[in-house]
Formats: structure tokens, C-alpha cells, sequence
């Protein structure tokens, strides 16, 4: 999945996935051309995702003032599930006219922290809550997306509760196992619900040296209640994830990140058992695709891993009805 620019490099690359923001939203015809421009071309049409959470993660909020102050997740869980179920068919409407067909929400990412204090999820109003007593509602806002042909995408897994961004740092959370626990529980509560979850970037220290998306044991708890669950990584480009790559404490500008570092992330997140590869940076989606194709050529257990990883998307794509039967 990438963030779109060319589409004949998506179409030349068959990518399967893009990334839409409000900057692409701003520009909406031309946006629209390109995602016609590219399903016309490929035999497997793409997923289109954007993060319309509401609050301050509102992307429709670029394409029109009407969508300015959409509530947060803090809003709408202290909403009743029919304003909630209202809300969400306009949202899901509005995205299915845009072309989208997959929202990078709902933010299960826990209200309050290890100590007990409010997160950084809950402070910037993004949290659904701190357990599973909102679960019924972020199901009816699940329902208004599903019903509109839109699939969700729960995150961070396991529940981020690090008060860096790990897009521009290192993030790290110091949470004991028990609270790590206890915020799975709220994605395995809805893993029926929610056939998308995507990785958190942040290292747990005491259950891992690793960030969780590099870590197969806790990939592999995403699967705990839903064995068909598609595990999508955050942006393999952040700042948190390659400086982890390249074993330092920091990383040299973007154009001069060294090619063995990306070939050590790109391997460790298809080792960990991800389905769907996320990266900000483009043109770096051609060395990732060499990558998987060299780790393919040189071991049979990674044509086995990835095409486990293929089978997941393609059967969540037969089923929304992106594929002709």
C-alpha cells in the first residue's frame, strides 16, 4: 500500500493498495481519474484507504467545510448508538462517492495509560475508550462503514500507549504485560466485527526488544479470535521503525537510508507474519517488491510466507466484493 502519485507506477508495480489523504481529497477530480485510471488496468482492484476517524484525524474534512468538525472517537462514544449509526452511514456514503473502500479506523487504542493517567490517544481525542464498554458502539460505526461497501481497520495493535509519535521518534512504552493484556482484549472482543488490524510501531519493552510489528508473537495474537484477520502494517517509513532497522540511535536523511537497513525491515516484517506492507515513500515500493522477490528466489519458506499473506487480502477482497465472481 502507498501513498499515491503515478498511476502507472502503481499499474507497472501492480500495487494493491493506495493511501489516500486530504491532500489527494483537495484535488478530488484528478484523484478520481487516477484510482479509475488504475482499477481500468489491473486484473485486482485496489484497496483505497484513508484515516477518517473524525476529530483531528479527519481526511473528508479537505474535501468539504461540511466535514470540518466531524466528532472524534471521544465524541461519538458518549453518543447513543443511533446518532452513532447516522453518523457513520454519512461517512460511509461520502467515502464510497469518493472511491474509498477502506477506513484506517477505529482508533481501540487505550483512554488511559499504564498508570492510569489519560493517553495520548485519549488526549488527542482519538480513543474509542480504556476497555470493552464501548464495544457496542464502535460496532454501529463498524455497521454504517460495512453497509457502505467500507472495511475497517482497527489500530495500533496491541493498543498504543506511548506518548511519542513513532512517525517522527522513537516510541517506546514501558506497559507490564497484564495491561498489554487487557488492551488486546478489546481488538479480540471485535476481530469479527473488524477483519483489518493494524500494527503499532511501538517497542513494549517488557514483552519485546522489538517494535510490535516486528515481533511474530504479538502478530500473531491478532489472529487469536479471527484466523482470516488481514495484519497491515503503519508506515514502514517512519522514523521509530528504520532507525530500529539500522540498529542505531538515529537515522541519516531520507535519500541516503542504506539499502541493507531496508532490506532488514522489509524482511523482518514479512518474517513477523504482516499481510499488507504500508510505506509513505513511494518509489520505495519497487525495492520492497525486489526484496520479497529475492527472499522468494533464495527459500521456499518465503513463497510459502507470502503467499499465506496473498491468499488473506485476496479472500477479504472476494468478500467486499472487489473481485468479479
Amino acid at each position: 500500500m502507498v501513498f499515491l502519485t503515478s498511476p502507472q507506477f502503481v499499474i507497472d508495480n501492480e500495487i494493491g493498495g493506495l493511501l489516500i489523504t486530504g491532500k489527494h481529497l483537495r484535488e478530488v477530480d484528478d484523484y478520481m481519474h487516477k484510482v479509475d485510471e488504475i482499477n481500468s488496468q489491473l486484473r485486482i482492484p485496489v484497496f483505497t484507504a484513508t484515516d477518517q476517524e473524525g476529530g483531528i484525524v479527519n481526511r473528508l474534512g479537505s474535501y468539504s467545510d461540511y466535514w470540518r468538525n466531524t466528532p472524534s472517537a471521544r465524541d461519538m462514544r458518549n453518543m447513543d448508538t443511533a446518532k452513532i449509526r447516522v453518523l457513520a452511514d454519512k461517512i460511509g456514503h461520502t467515502l464510497k462517492e469518493l472511491k474509498i473502500n477502506m477506513n484506517l479506523a477505529p482508533v481501540l487504542d487505550p483512554s488511559k495509560d499504564y498508570s492510569d493517567k489519560n493517553s495520548f490517544m485519549e488526549e488527542s481525542r482519538r480513543s474509542w475508550g480504556r476497555d470493552t464498554t464501548n464495544a457496542y458502539k464502535v460496532r454501529t460505526f463498524v455497521k454504517g462503514m460495512r453497509e457502505n461497501g467500507i472495511v475497517c481497520v482497527s489500530k495500533h495493535f496491541p493498543g498504543y500507549d506511548s506518548w511519542t509519535n513513532s512517525d517522527h521518534q522513537i516510541s517506546v512504552s514501558a506497559s507490564p504485560s497484564e495491561k498489554i493484556e487487557q488492551n488486546i482484549h478489546f481488538f479480540n472482543t471485535l476481530a469479527k466485527d473488524i477483519p483489518v488490524t493494524m500494527m503499532s510501531s511501538v517497542r513494549f519493552l517488557r514483552i519485546s526488544s522489538r517494535p510490535a510489528v516486528f515481533d511474530a508473537n504479538i502478530v500473531k495474537k491478532t489472529r487469536q479470535k479471527n484466523p482470516n484477520m488481514v495484519v497491515i502494517t503503519d508506515d514502514l517509513w517512519g522514523t521509530s521503525l528504520r532507525t530500529w532497522a539500522s540498529g542505531k540511535t538515529s537515522i541519516p536523511p531520507r535519500k541516503n537510508y542504506p539499502d541493507k537497513d531496508f532490506k532488514r525491515l522489509i524482511t523482518a516484517v514479512i518474517d513477523a507474519g504482516n499481510d499488507i506492507l504500508m510505506i509513505s515513500y513511494t518509489s520505495k515500493a519497487k525495492d520492497m517488491l525486489d526484496i520479497m522477490m529475492k527472499l522468494c528466489e533464495n527459500s521456499p519458506k518465503y513463497t510459502r510466507r507470502i503467499e499465506e499473506s496473498a491468499a488473506r487480502i485476496l479472500k477479504l477482497k472476494y468478500r467486499m466484493g472487489l473481485l468479479k465472481k
